[in-house]
């Protein structure tokens, strides 16, 4: 499984790509839709760079009234870090009052794998717009998320193909009375998603986040230890969805899951895309169900073997 595609909606809203300078087109009241601003991802000498096509988007769009913006590409981003587009946005707080939802790095396979992405110290973003409600990042490299205190955000979404163990922490350490869903995508040590299920101990604790409501945990190598984890965490008696998807789940995770705490609670259990046997999988159906919460056990994978009796199992965003 890849990224192959941009963001089609977000905040509620439909995405509209601002167009290149080349390209003249009614642009849409402010408001109505998403802003994607997104430069070439390999910029010849004639080309705007991302911070160009910025600047025409301060210029041309009301910004007052703009209410979710993307970034997407930036030039050679396997190479050039997030860093001038963050310092952008943040020198931008200004001419953007009304912003309640920022992306950054909706790039697809063809622009950038995932894991190539450099990214850089995103808070600042999120110290510069208090309003902010939803914040989400795609790209672990180099990505750094100190712990800081937002008051609004409502939604922390951060996709990667291996993310940081200081990145965990930094978030699980943080101060977020309002944020109502967490989606972290954990990774493979292969492209540095070196957490442990010690790093989200704050989180799994329940002492932080009062009001969340999502928690997802998703993408991850150790997904069998999370999985057990989670079993006797004390935040999931407040959950109304869990998201262990994505993951190299098998039956031994889901019998810790299943063994552990009731999950009849729950509205909604994600375990999409796992290493999970026939006979487990109707034991999950059979017994969360008849309660009323719906399970998705899509995508099951069978192990791969190399012939020399090693097992291999693989999440599915890597590289």
């Amino acid at each position: 499984m890849t990224i192959s595609g941009y963001l089609q909606e977000f905040h509620g809203l439909p995405v509209f790509h601002f167009p290149d300078r080349d390209t003249v087109v009614e642009l849409p009241d402010a408001a109505s839709v998403a802003w994607r601003v997104s430069g070439p991802t390999y910029c010849e000498a004639e080309d705007e760079q991302w911070e160009q096509v910025f600047a025409r988007f301060l210029a041309d769009v009301d910004t007052e009234r703009v209410r979710a913006l993307i970034v997407g590409g930036w030039d050679e981003a396997y190479e050039n870090s997030s860093a001038a587009i963050v310092a952008a946005i943040v020198a931008a707080k200004d001419r953007l009052p009304g912003l309640e939802a920022l992306f950054l790095g909706d790039m697809g396979f063809e622009d950038c794998e995932i894991s190539w992405i450099q990214q850089s110290d995103v808070t600042p973003l999120l110290a510069a717009y208090p309003a902010l409600r939803e914040f989400g990042v795609r790209g672990g490299s180099e990505l750094a998320f100190p712990a800081i205190r937002h008051s609004g955000l409502r939604t922390l979404v951060v996709e990667s193909g291996g993310l940081g163990a200081d990145v965990v922490r930094g978030i699980a350490g943080s101060d977020l009375p309002a944020l109502e869903k967490l989606d972290l995508w954990l990774g493979t040590d292969a492209y540095g998603g070196d957490s442990s299920v010690a790093d989200l101990e704050p989180l799994l604790a329940g002492a932080r986040l009062p009001a969340l409501r999502h928690l997802g945990l998703r993408n991850s190598v150790i997904q069998d230890e999370i999985a057990a984890a989670v079993a006797s965490a004390p935040v999931v008696a407040r959950l109304t969805r869990l998201d262990l998807s994505m993951g190299t789940l098998t039956d031994e995770g889901a019998e810790a899951l299943l063994a552990g705490q009731p999950l009849t609670h729950l509205t909604h259990l994600d375990l999409f895309h796992h290493y999970l046997s026939e006979k487990t999988i109707e034991r999950i159906v059979d017994t969360l169900t008849p309660h009323g919460v719906t399970v998705d056990v899509d995508d099951a994978q069978d192990p791969e073997d190399d012939g020399d009796g090693e097992i291999y199992r693989y999440v599915a965003v890597a590289e």
